[in-house]
């Protein structure tokens, strides 16, 4: 297969489809299985780019969040449970504060809690920022639809803020390493704030300076009616919406019915953005294609994803383990088939091609024309 760049919205398709199987359920085997998928991945597919170096901080943010997820429910969590590990000196709250309490006994029961919790969080995470190292943030800039180019360019630069903090912050340790001072420890740590900063305002800086001279913003007046149209199709979309979802969520409404408004509300939605996108003027350099690869990363999302919600419907015992010493999590069979299918990205997907530092830098002068 020749390298080229699969599309971003591929990669983001299947980190969400993954994100929000995680979400559903607690059981620690399978929420691990699909970190490892997220880790085969990224090390077949990762580009050697800037942004591809980003998965290590989001493998570190995971690990952060399961310790202080397990820490908070150590000084200030309930005593659920009767195996009782330790205890701390305690201070309870009066009742109108939902039997907060700080410090007391400390139970397997609670520890494990957190634990699933936490590493339900992390797993989201992680499999968010395999797709952060996958996908160009400028490939993903261009393949946000017209009307949405404004929020997509916020969203992009916020993406790319991590690796280029992490990039930053190597390149700094390295040169103070080089000139003998240490970089260990907490001071080591905090004396990277400033120059990681003040690189981070002078890209700013720069990143406005060449969006404004490329005319970024710009876009085709629109008469007063127009516009009035456009906020009426607007409130109406998001009043649909939200009456469909609330029906949804009632048992009294039938659920055809709400259906029926929930994809009229999203259907005028699709005018509206379609009515906005008039307006801007915008031109895509080279855009990305959507063949096979896309199709098959696509794919291999929706279906792991379909395959946790199946279980959720059908009530698995598998898929919510509640923290009690006689349910040991279980592996079934459908999680070694959903783990497999998340796999294959890593040889579905091409290989993306060598880095260009002259053309693919993030947010060149590509991305805004």
């Amino acid at each position: 297969m020749t390298p080229r760049w699969l599309h971003p919205g591929a990669w983001w398709l299947w980190s969400l489809c993954l994100a929000a199987a995680a979400s559903q359920t607690t059981n620690p085997l399978l929420l691990s299985l699909l970190i490892c998928a997220a880790v085969i991945v990224v090390a077949a597919r990762k580009p050697d780019a800037p942004w591809g170096k980003s998965f290590e901080f989001f493998l570190f943010l995971g690990a952060m969040i399961i310790t202080i997820r397990v820490l908070f429910q150590i000084v200030f969590g309930a005593s659920l449970g009767t195996t009782v590990l330790f205890e701390l000196p305690g201070l309870s709250f009066p009742e109108w504060m939902s039997g907060l309490q700080l410090g007391g006994s400390v139970t397997l029961e609670a520890l494990l809690g957190a634990f699933y919790d936490g590493l339900r969080l992390a797993t989201i995470a992680i499999v968010i920022g395999a797709a952060n190292s996958l996908a160009s943030p400028t490939r993903l800039l261009k393949a946000v639809p017209t009307a949405l180019y404004e929020l997509g360019v916020s969203i992009v630069v916020a993406l790319t803020f991590v690796p280029q903090l992490t990039t930053d912050a190597g390149r700094i340790r390295e040169m103070r390493r080089l000139r003998g001072r240490s970089s260990q420890g907490i001071k080591g740590f905090a004396s990277l704030g400033l120059p990681v900063l003040a690189g981070a305002l002078d890209r700013s800086i720069i990143l406005a300076e060449s969006m404004d001279s490329r005319g970024y913003g710009r876009h085709q007046k629109e008469t007063t009616w127009g516009r009035r149209l456009s906020i009426s199709l607007v409130l109406a979309s998001l009043s649909l919406a939200l009456i469909g979802v609330y029906s949804l969520l009632t048992a009294g409404t039938s659920a055809v019915v709400a259906l029926l408004i929930v994809f009229a509300g999203l259907l005028l939605g699709g005018v509206t953005m379609w009515r906005a996108g008039r307006t801007r003027v915008r031109t895509v350099y080279r855009p990305d294609i959507w063949t096979l690869p896309e199709w098959l990363v696509s794919i291999a999302g929706v279906a792991v994803l379909g395959i946790f919600l199946t279980a959720r419907i059908s009530s698995d015992q598998a898929l919510i383990l509640r923290p009690e010493l006689s349910a040991w999590p279980s592996l079934p069979l459908w999680g070694l088939l959903a783990f497999g299918i998340a796999c294959t990205p890593a040889i579905s997907a091409p290989h993306p091609p060598a880095f260009d530092i002259d053309t693919n830098e993030p947010f060149s002068s590509e991305a805004f024309r």
